[in-house]
């Protein structure tokens, strides 16, 4: 048994309706489902694949740098001039507490990249470095070193 508000039948109804509410609310969920695992894939890559590995302490936002199988250098998947990596670095070290920067490296990418990735982070101050692979099994994993 429902009580009308408006007085007369036909009157104004002040009751919300809130169907349409609840149908435009499901929808921007499952675009935001669907949508965020591919802002989060980064660069492309094809990890090298490490047996000895230790899993990744899952921190807020990660620093994380790119070595693709072009020697292109990307940091938090943006891509940069090899040059001006160590000032971009700096810039976004200043804002973190956290000064861990995670490496990925291509499978196809040039030693000798790899190296002045690494020669970079040093020239902006970054001591402790990790380095990210993937287990035989396919799953992404870091492994600190320095």
């Amino acid at each position: 048994m429902a009580m009308d508000v408006g007085g007369a039948k036909g009157g104004v109804k002040s009751d919300i309706n809130v169907t349409p509410l609840v149908d435009v609310m499901l929808v921007l969920l499952i675009i935001m489902m669907l949508v965020a695992p591919l802002l989060q894939q980064g660069v492309q890559l094809t990890l090298p694949v490490a047996l000895n590995t230790v899993d990744k302490p899952d921190t807020g936002d990660p620093i994380v740098v790119f070595v693709d199988q072009n020697n292109k250098f990307y940091v938090n998947a943006l891509e940069i001039n090899p040059v001006d990596v160590p000032t971009r670095l700096t810039a976004v070290l200043e804002e973190k507490a956290e000064k861990t920067v995670y490496l990925k490296g291509d499978t196809n990418a040039s030693y000798s990249s790899i190296m002045r990735m690494m020669d970079a982070l040093r020239k902006a101050g970054i001591d402790t470095v990790a380095l990210i692979t993937e287990r035989p099994g396919g799953t992404l994993e870091g492994r600190g070193g320095q």
